[in-house]
């Protein structure tokens, strides 16, 4: 797949999904090749963060026990991939039964990649940097999830892809605010 095919998912329904759709990455791979490598990502990152820039970046983020919490997120990363992967089947197929599980685990690997690549943002000490960061990857995993239900052709409907998406998206920034609570936690 061309990496500007790649680039122009989250605006288009057609673009790049009839690839990524007739090549039919197995779950293995995709976990192999996406999830695993992406998910390291956020880790890495608040670890470098936490130990780099410490209080400076907010107040108590210095004290944390980084290698811990680090841990714990990538485990919940990875746990949250099979729950939103079932979630996305069970929602979508309420309105189309016959959708394959395995298009839905395409679309689970698919919509966190921005989020996963917002943590590159830590690399900049700034709080305010970071969530604006966060905020323009929350709204570009929507638009993942939104056309990529169409462009997978898992439902056709503007409106149906539209109330998929928002229960998908809720369970997902649920799912995202329990991840960023880890940190808090310990």
């Amino acid at each position: 797949m061309h990496f500007a095919h790649l680039i122009q998912t989250p605006f288009s329904s057609s673009t790049g999904w009839d690839e990524l759709r007739s090549r039919r990455p197995s779950v293995v791979s995709l976990v192999m090749f996406i999830v695993l490598p992406m998910s390291l990502i956020p880790p890495v990152m608040l670890y470098y963060a936490g130990t780099h820039y410490g209080d400076a970046f907010i107040p108590g983020f210095g004290d944390k026990a980084w290698q811990f919490i680090t841990t714990i997120f990538f485990l919940a990363e990875l746990l949250s991939f099979a729950v939103m992967g079932w979630l996305i089947h069970e929602v979508a197929g309420t309105h189309h039964p016959e959708i394959s599980l395995h298009d839905t685990y395409l679309l689970a690997a698919l919509a966190p990649i921005p989020l996963w690549l917002s943590a590159l943002g830590l690399l900049i000490p700034s709080l305010v940097v970071n969530m604006l960061i966060a905020l323009a990857a929350l709204a570009a995993s929507c638009l993942l999830v939104y056309h990529g239900l169409q462009g997978l052709k898992l439902i056709r409907e503007d409106v149906e892809a539209m109330s998929v998406t928002y229960t998908i998206m809720a369970a997902s920034v649920i799912a995202w605010a329990m991840l960023l609570s880890i940190i808090w936690a310990f």
